[in-house]
């Protein structure tokens, strides 16, 4: 079996010894040593002189805080070196050892790093491997898989499938791959994760034209590893699976998949991965009135391009991630923009965020061995788990009405001057409403994207009184003022409680898996096995998402290497279902309670789709991602009802 690739393919011609001392110029001094450090096997370069200083918040600290002379010094000895390389002469040193790697890392981001780190980063660098490898066995033979949707979830499972001989297919809905990433294509839509995180660990692209990638680079990296790894001959497109049933005797899944002429079909597969993911249905608003308003409506996860919002006044409704970046990249289009809020979110200023990575930055990430690397591992510390902190509440606070720790409390008043000053000149009349006034990170953490000066623009106005109805032509509001509109912009996200939702699954016994959830109490173990659902896994799952920071790629990695080992074990010991024992199940989800209640979504100062309409909180995790990482790290048999001789019972059809 051919090992993955570390990076995406790439045409350009390997620069000259000229161009390459140029692009040193631009490098990040931090990023650069660490490269001299690990290429040397020398430790020099992670003490004095170069211990770089503390970076300012998640900023690169591209010149490390160094002297013009010890930069110019920096950047001199690494071309020496990396010539060196080039030419043969000098080879590389072996890989830093876990412990090796966290010194380093942590001497670079001036920072303290639990060392029991060192393996996960080491994967994440691409020294060691986060791959399962299956050996083959006649217990392939029939052996059949069913993969939902083609998003970073599906594409990931494919990819693995594909590489051990499994046979599989990919049902997706749409007619392309790329799922959240081919759906919205509102103005501005982005990542608000660093582009060069938001990757694959196996595929990283050296050439993101920016630093935080907008919606089309984001699509075209799923559609790049598509078709590296040749995968769309596995996919189904425009089809949707509309119900799953488990079948106990023959011990496998019979999916009723409904195709692009409308007809349904049945598959059959041993093993169901669902990787639907959380943002997948549009979540609209009980407001009266919307369904008669005469101008064009849309949601912006179901943009209409048909629409030409120049000369119009265009009401947005909703604050949240899709509001923060739609609306400065329509303000200079539309007449007027009316945002009419019902919570002030907290805006994260980034340096990055605009920034284009530039050709040289561009070149060191292609040629200079374990740059890229390098850059990726410090940004995933940075905007990962040196940020847990901040989200545990901190109990014996004096102000909880504010913030929930001292960390926690300098984060707002940094947050708060910074708002300030991005208002300006319309700073007293607009902070009572652009403050938030719950806790940083008490709801998704978001880039600001200009928000705030867009904001204070004078044919931008802020509407913080409750909508009482839409009528054919203006929004009315609870204090009953109206305001004339052209378009309606409904930005108020998706569906995220009903997981899996609108597909019904049904287990043993007939067992409906949304009358066990409710509407929005999704709960798995480990966020990926439910008990009486045998050999279905979901990724992405309750409870997985990172909300302290850090990239749902990472988490979709972790996952499906745990899919691959629990399938591993099923055909080397011819298991034919796996099914979550409901103990282990119940007293993972009570400990899972208990620590989410120390974290700030607990916090009762606000409302957030985190939370169910019970209360319990159902999307993030309390764990850092390496807790996570090692939780998933390799599957548990004792955790599962096995049984045994039957793997190839029954004739799989997908």
């Amino acid at each position: 079996m051919s090992s993955l690739p570390t990076i995406s393919p790439t045409t350009s011609p390997p620069a000259s010894d000229q161009r390459l001392r140029a692009a040193l110029e631009e490098a990040n001094l931090p990023t650069l040593l660490l490269v001299l450090a690990h290429l040397t096997g020398d430790d020099r370069w992670i003490e004095e002189p170069y211990l770089p200083s503390r970076p300012r918040g998640v900023d690169d600290n591209d010149t490390g805080g160094f002297s013009d002379e010890l930069q110019a010094s920096i950047r001199s000895d690494a071309y020496e070196v990396l010539r060196a390389v080039r030419a043969g002469s000098l080879r590389p040193a072996d890989p830093p050892s876990p412990e090796r790697l966290v010194r380093m890392l942590a001497v670079s981001l001036h920072a303290e790093l639990p060392e029991a780190t060192g393996p996960l980063f080491a994967e994440e660098l691409g020294i060691a491997s986060r791959e399962v490898e299956i050996p083959p066995s006649p217990a392939l033979e029939g052996f059949r898989v069913l993969v939902i949707g083609a998003g970073f979830s599906g594409l990931l499972a494919s990819i693995h499938l594909a590489k051990n001989g499994i046979a599989h297919t990919v049902v997706e809905k749409n007619s392309k791959v790329g799922g959240t990433w081919w759906e919205n294509h509102y103005p501005g839509a982005g990542v608000d994760t660093p582009s060069h995180v938001y990757s694959l660990s196996f595929f990283q692209r050296a050439d993101w034209p920016h630093y935080f990638s907008k919606r089309d680079e984001l699509h075209a990296y799923l559609e790049s590893i598509a078709d590296t790894y040749d995968l769309s001959r596995h996919i189904r497109f425009e089809s949707e699976v509309v119900a799953a049933r488990w079948d106990d005797g023959a011990a496998l899944w019979q999916v009723d998949v409904r195709g692009p002429d409308g007809e349904i079909e049945t598959l059959s597969a041993h093993v169901v991965v669902s990787g639907v993911g959380l943002l997948n249905r549009p979540s609209f608003p009980e407001i009266k009135g919307l369904e008669g308003f005469e101008g064009p409506a849309m949601h912006t996860a179901q943009w209409r391009d048909d629409v030409d919002l120049s000369g119009k006044r265009v009401a947005v409704i909703g604050t949240g991630a899709s509001a923060m970046q739609t609306v400065p990249a329509i303000a200079d289009t539309a007449e007027r923009v009316l945002v009419f809020q019902r919570t002030a979110q907290w805006g994260f200023p980034n340096p990055n965020y605009f920034r284009e990575v530039s050709d040289a930055t561009q070149l060191l990430m292609r040629e200079v061995p374990f740059y890229l690397g390098w850059y990726r591992l410090r940004h995933l510390w940075n905007f990962g788990d040196s940020l847990h902190p901040l989200v545990q509440w901190d109990r014996e606070w004096p102000h909880p009405e504010r913030s929930i720790s001292a960390f926690n409390d300098r984060v707002r008043a940094g947050l708060t001057e910074y708002i300030r000053a991005e208002l300006g000149e319309r700073a007293e009349e607009l902070m009572p409403k652009c403050l938030p006034s719950y806790p940083p990170y008490g709801k998704r953490p978001l880039i600001d994207n200009g928000w705030f000066r867009t904001m204070a623009r004078e044919d931008v106005d802020l509407v913080t009184d409750g909508i009482d109805e839409v009528r054919a032509d203006r929004i009315v509001t609870t204090t009953g003022d109206e305001y004339p509109v052209d378009v309606v912009v409904v930005a108020t996200g998706f569906r995220v409680l009903r997981v899996l939702g609108p597909m019904e699954v049904y287990g043993r016994d007939e067992a409906r898996l949304h009358e066990i959830w409710g509407e929005d109490d999704a709960r798995a173990y480990l966020g990926l096995a439910m008990p009486g659902f045998p050999n279905f896994f979901c990724t992405f799952g309750p409870n997985t998402f990172a909300g302290h920071g850090g990239s749902g790629i990472l988490t979709l990695e972790l996952e499906v290497r745990y899919v691959m080992e629990m399938i591993k074990k099923m055909l080397a010991e011819g298991i034919a279902s796996v099914d979550c024992r409901q103990d282990v199940h119940d007293e993972y989800n009570e400990r899972l309670a208990r620590r989410l209640q120390d974290t700030i979504w607990a916090h009762p100062g606000m409302t957030t789709y985190y939370r169910n309409s019970k209360g319990n909180i159902v999307v993030p995790m309390p764990w850092t991602n390496y807790d996570y990482w090692q939780m998933v790290r390799e599957p548990d048999l004792a955790d599962f009802h096995v049984r045994k001789n039957g793997v190839t019972a029954g004739e799989a059809s997908v």
